[in-house]
């Protein structure tokens, strides 16, 4: 408990009604030395849950300030680490909260979203703390599915590829990672060991199970690919490849000269049809497909000719899908019927446990 949380509830209540000991403080007893092992404590834990999480502690954990054990205990965490926030609703709505609880996800923690209801205020709103039956049947389904994939080795393209045209230049996409880690994520949850390979973005993930090689060009996120693709049992292309790249790559910058500026490109190594092509049988390999427009027929398209399994369509068209969101909104084809199953927006967190469990309904 932190120290104002014990002006809400005595340590004495909780530990009555947990039958466990309530810790506040690094040093349970100064007359003795005893004290509260923050990082024993951190490693012990299954997954931490902080419930209710306050937007000063929020930002504590966004901004990595250690001045308490709670906020040691978090920055020495292993395991999946979950948050429910609780605040008045204009403080929930604030930017700066927002940004924070945008930091936490992009971290891998789990966000349990706040509810409507009654506010401390006596105003009525979101901001409410998650009911608990709805916390812990989120907890429920989460330990049921958290060794589905035990013994599974996923390989995960994820970001944006740059293309140098000289040294302070380069050609890209507005890719910012978000649904490729929190696949990885997802992944490492369900028990799979996970390769990242990741173009430039700025993001982290910190789940032990999940080992990032970071790349910048087409070319690059190949070569890293290949290296772990005979071992892989699910490959899945979020990664925003360049199509094309500057033919030459210039050794000084180019100065501005002439009205125009004529670039001549090559066409960048397609990476889900080239590893397509060493598919071995018993192999799974979800592709991507960000489209604008014939959406559904490039995506099956994309199915036959790259030799893919499964291809997770999105479509600009559709608002708050596609890059630099922390929503998505996708639809599912498979390569053993031409059903297409349609999902609503949702945040990326969800979209990754959707693709999931799509993906291991096709294993069956």
């Amino acid at each position: 408990m932190t120290d104002v949380a014990q002006d809400f509830i005595t340590p004495l209540t909780l530990a009555t009604l947990s039958k466990r000991p309530v810790l506040s403080q690094f040093s349970s007893d100064l007359s003795t030395g005893q004290w509260n092992n923050h990082v024993g404590l951190g490693l012990w834990a299954d997954l931490m849950l902080v419930a209710p999480i306050s937007a000063h502690t929020l930002a504590k954990f966004a901004s990595g300030h250690c001045d308490d054990l709670l906020s040691a205990i978090y920055l020495s965490a292993r395991c999946p680490v979950w948050v429910a926030p609780a605040m008045d609703l204009d403080m929930y709505q604030h930017p700066s909260v927002q940004a924070n609880l945008n930091n936490l996800s992009t971290y891998g923690n789990t966000i349990i979203d706040a509810e409507e209801g009654e506010l401390a205020s006596g105003l009525s709103g979101v901001g409410r703390l998650a009911e608990p039956e709805h916390i812990l049947q989120k907890l429920s389904n989460f330990f049921e599915r958290s060794q589905s994939l035990q013994g599974k080795k996923v390989l995960i393209t994820a970001g944006p590829t740059q293309e140098p045209l000289d040294p302070v230049r380069y050609l890209t996409n507005a890719s910012s990672g978000k649904m490729g880690y929190a696949l990885a994520n997802e992944a490492a949850q369900r028990g799979a060991t996970v390769q990242v390979v990741s173009g430039p973005v700025t993001l982290t993930l910190n789940h032990p199970a999940v080992h990032t090689t970071q790349v910048t060009t087409a070319e690059e996120m190949l070569a890293a690919s290949q290296k772990q693709f005979s071992e892989t049992d699910i490959a899945i292309f979020a990664a925003a490849v360049s199509d094309y790249a500057p033919a030459q790559k210039h050794s000084q910058k180019i100065k501005k000269k002439d009205e125009t500026l004529t670039l001549t490109l090559k066409k960048n190594p397609d990476i889900a049809y080239t590893l397509g092509q060493q598919k071995r049988k018993e192999q799974i390999l979800v592709g991507f497909a960000l489209e604008t427009n014939d959406e559904l027929n490039h995506a099956r398209g994309k199915l036959e000719k790259k030799n893919l399994d499964i291809v997770v369509l999105n479509s600009l068209n559709d608002a708050g899908a596609g890059f630099g969101h922390n929503t998505n909104q996708v639809s599912l084809l498979n390569s053993k019927n031409s059903e297409v199953l349609k999902f609503d927006l949702k945040d990326k967190t969800d979209v990754a446990q959707d693709i999931w469990n799509f993906i291991e309904e096709y294993k069956v």
